[in-house]
């Protein structure tokens, strides 16, 4: 039989009722000191004389209660917030536990679950960062509790500096060693917000692209890496924010599909060109890029204006004509005086063809792909081609729209299903204007299905992006 451990009340009871029982007290001073009625002390006598320390245990002892969380949720709430919300104050994220992740608990279990985790708010107050470096370096035993209090004041000062501290870093020596990318949402013309996708050099402050798009998106940041690569070539590295674009993760892995899987599509871009890509939660460490982000919204927002700018296809080309190299001729260093590191620039059909959506489907049981809500057949030589229904696929959009797809290693062209046009050979004339002849790109290029998901998987698993 296990040993019977009593709490506090517990014992006291015990105690009051044994005494009373072994010495035959008085039962109305065990009333008064248990704060019982009589009646109450007689139920607790039959008790202990039938089943003696036991009987002072709690029915629910050791029982989960009703109300509690399963384990499972704790687990989650922390995966999610490492993984997707990692950068969301505690409150911010609980509201969107509820409302995308259908998690609904309250704030406290959120807290606690976190801090014992030993995660620490964004917006922690400076008397809960004390709490939490002196917890911290209590259990590595860089302080204890007999030093003077000055003295561990001191010491979790410094701990706190250290950990709010940003150096100052080294700039790169040579032009193209590393590009910085970031996007700002900003009312840049007209009503309405839209996000400006920069590229800047760090080594001599150059904006080598710049495109503005309706939100912070993949095609935003194709159309900056088209400029640098048009313009330049290929750079060594991007440094860049942990937005989805470039560090996307799906923690249900049943949800993980390749149109949102954005990560790998630029990963497995800068990939294909041999470009490295790294990302950071931590703005500082790409201040270059944060700083012109507020000096253009301090500029373009007034130039724009003062041109009666107010669509994106104008925006775009002001931006691109006007204001960059103005900007880099008043801003930045002259890069033909630095040693570069860009490769030559790719041909523009090469460029077109990396700069690719990449998505793998099936074939259904009519010959067609479904893709972004339309239906489309394999096509070679403005002939039609059949497959058997759940053939793998992977569906290619170029960079200038052109869709192709890769099927057991070769390359068709795409041609979309007209579903609701009705055509009669007996009674409708058919047009002689001929298609012209679409050109295929040769299968050198890594369009291969299993190359692709070989390294979607690479992404997610070991985190290797590029």
């Amino acid at each position: 039989m296990r040993k019977a451990e009593l709490k506090m009340n517990e014992l006291e009871k015990y105690k009051v009722i044994k005494e009373l029982v072994d010495h035959k007290g008085n039962k109305n001073r065990a009333c008064k000191k248990l704060g019982i009625s009589r009646r109450q002390v007689d139920r607790l006598i039959i008790k202990y004389k039938e089943n003696g320390k036991y009987a002072f245990i709690h029915g629910n002892h050791s029982k989960k209660p009703v109300n509690a969380y399963d384990k499972s949720i704790s687990e989650d709430i922390i995966l999610l917030y490492k993984n997707k919300y990692y950068d969301f104050n505690f409150l911010h994220f609980k509201e969107f536990l509820e409302s995308n992740e259908n998690i609904n608990v309250s704030y406290k279990f959120v807290y606690k679950t976190l801090s014992k985790e030993g995660i620490l708010s964004p917006k922690a107050r400076k008397k809960t960062k004390r709490a939490y470096a002196k917890k911290k370096l209590l259990e590595e035993k860089k302080i204890n509790l007999d030093m003077k209090d000055k003295q561990i004041e001191e010491i979790i000062s410094h701990e706190i500096a250290l950990e709010d501290s940003h150096p100052r870093g080294e700039k790169p020596k040579y032009f193209g060693e590393i590009i910085e990318q970031d996007g700002s949402i900003h009312n840049w013309f007209g009503d309405f917000k839209t996000c400006l996708h920069l590229a800047m050099d760090k080594a001599t402050s150059t904006v080598v692209g710049a495109y503005f798009d309706k939100q912070e998106t993949l095609n935003g940041y194709y159309h900056v890496f088209e400029q640098i690569l048009s313009n330049y070539g290929i750079p060594y590295k991007f440094l860049t924010d942990n937005r989805t674009v470039f560090n996307y993760m799906s923690l249900n892995p049943d949800k993980r599909t390749s149109d949102k899987d954005v990560l790998t599509q630029y990963g497995y871009a800068c990939k294909q060109l041999g470009v490295e890509l790294q990302t950071t939660s931590v703005s500082q460490a790409k201040g270059l890029i944060e700083r012109t982000n507020g000096t253009f919204q301090g500029r373009l927002v007034q130039e724009l204006r003062l041109n009666n700018i107010t669509t994106i296809e104008e925006a775009n080309k002001y931006l691109i004509n006007v204001f960059v190299p103005n900007f880099n001729k008043k801003f930045a260093l002259d890069y033909t005086k630095f040693k570069s590191v860009f490769e030559t620039s790719p041909s523009k059909e090469t460029i077109n063809y990396t700069l690719a959506v990449l998505t793998p489907r099936k074939i259904d049981n009519g010959n067609s792909i479904k893709y972004q809500n339309k239906y489309y057949q394999p096509y070679l030589d403005n002939e039609l081609k059949c497959f058997l229904p759940k053939t793998e696929c992977l569906v290619i959009k170029a960079f200038n729209g052109d869709l192709f797809v890769t099927i057991d290693e070769k390359i068709f062209e795409l041609k979309e299903l007209s579903r609701n046009e009705r055509f009669s050979k007996n009674f409708d004339q058919e047009t002689e204007n001929k298609e012209k002849k679409k050109y295929i790109p040769p299968m050198s290029h890594p369009w291969k299905l299993q190359s692709f998901l070989k390294q979607m998987q690479k992404s997610h698993e070991q985190h290797l992006y590029a």
